[in-house]
């Protein structure tokens, strides 16, 4: 049987622990959460849901969607060192690629970052780390090969400057070769550039450069240019990043995309 004080000492706890996060974060405005959520390697746990619309894919020129699951944990290791787990978990809907066949829905492949990053940085930020291709695809939309590689990102972040800018960087190389899929060596580099305005709207281009090393020569890159808009809500006292935005790929393989539409929505967790 619970004791009546114990019981209120344990509700007065938890109701102050709920009081000072509260507070927290209050105390961060609509144009803080902005930049925080532009920080890759950031001091908070969120859960962004990214969406890309990839028009003309294929022979057929059908419409490819991938829904992106990204979870972004930050461990501390030390009071001087945090490690940013970064998780990609694709949701994919890929069109028919020949005359009589059928869309085909499942999961893709998915990706773990884990960077270590300064918990106090000077000057620029940065985060290095492995990154781990994971054989999670259903359907045959993926590789069935495990990847390991390295990972890079670091940006300028100010307070009082309303620039947000940098770039990530990744390469994956497959462990082996004899599965379904056999081997690959992919890149990536995101720069980003944001721009941001009180109340938490900004203005944003994070086009998502891409490379496959074992593609035929003019198969390899994929390059997009573009932009679009993000804003800050709230539903209740929980904070919610939301982009919109397009990309037309100026490069691209034979049979890959010419557009990208993103639309994002990322439900962020202050410390």
């Amino acid at each position: 049987m619970n004791h009546p004080k114990k019981s209120f000492t344990r509700s007065a706890f938890a109701a102050a622990a709920l009081l000072a996060a509260t507070a927290s974060h209050a105390e961060m405005s609509a144009e803080e959460l902005a930049k925080l959520a532009q920080n890759p390697v950031g001091n908070l746990i969120s859960v962004p849901f990214q969406n890309n619309t990839n028009l003309n894919t294929g022979p057929l020129k059908g419409n490819q969607n991938i829904l992106n699951i990204q979870p972004v944990i930050p461990i501390e290791v030390t009071p001087e060192w945090n490690i940013i787990t970064r998780t990609i978990l694709p949701v994919v809907s890929q069109p028919a690629m020949f005359p009589g066949d059928d869309r085909t829905n499942g999961i893709g492949d998915m990706v773990v970052t884990a960077f270590l990053s300064p918990a106090v940085p000077k000057g620029l930020i940065w985060g290095v780390g492995p990154v781990f291709q994971l054989p999670t695809d259903t359907n045959g939309l993926g590789n069935k090969n495990w990847g390991l590689g390295g990972s890079f990102v670091v940006l300028k972040l100010e307070k009082g400057n309303p620039w947000v800018y940098g770039a990530l960087v990744n390469n994956i190389w497959s462990l082996t070769s004899d599965k379904t899929g056999g081997s690959f060596n992919n890149g990536l580099i995101q720069p980003f550039v944001n721009y941001n305005f009180a109340g938490g709207f900004y203005l944003t281009s994070a086009p998502i450069i891409t490379v496959n090393w074992k593609a035929a020569s003019g198969q390899q890159w994929t390059v997009p240019l573009g932009g679009g808009v993000g804003k800050i809500f709230h539903l209740g006292k929980l904070p919610v990043n939301t982009q919109l935005s397009a990309y037309y790929n100026v490069v691209k393989p034979d049979y890959g995309p010419n557009w990208q539409i993103r639309a994002q929505a990322q439900l962020m967790f202050p410390k």
